[in-house]
């Protein structure tokens, strides 16, 4: 993948975090995850009152991903306005384990970058493979 696909990427994450519903925290979150196909989807975080439902950009941007048929991912990323390249939560992360994606890559407002990968952000995490033992 080169750097004008991250850029589109980073572009189109900073355009979904301004549609972030933040009323709470004031932390808003965008996020684009471009699919093997080439798609690119987005998502912002959405807040609520009752603080266990707020969903995050990066499970937003797969879950429309999901929701309009894709299943396999070159990249993700997600910005935020925080002083280093913002990192998914560990909910997030979860989400990430269950795709494959080529590469994660972490971004903040003022145009720091940091390249990882699912299985950096989540070692040791639980997948199918966990499921299926059991069987």
């Amino acid at each position: 993948m080169d750097a004008k696909i991250d850029d589109k990427l980073l572009a189109a994450a900073l355009a979904a975090r301004e549609n972030a519903y933040a009323p709470y925290s004031k932390f808003t979150v965008g996020a684009a995850v471009l699919a093997d196909d080439g798609r690119i989807f987005t998502g912002c975080n959405v807040e609520n009152a009752s603080y266990g439902l707020t969903c995050c950009a990066e499970r937003n941007a797969i879950f429309a991903a999901v929701s309009s048929g894709a299943r396999s991912f070159k990249a993700l990323c997600v910005v935020a306005d925080t002083d280093a390249p913002v990192a998914p939560c560990g909910a997030c992360r979860q989400v990430l384990a269950e795709f494959p994606f080529e590469k994660i890559i972490l971004a903040n407002c003022r145009g720091q970058v940091k390249i990882t990968t699912a299985d950096e952000l989540l070692p040791y995490g639980f997948g199918a493979a966990a499921l299926t033992k059991n069987k």
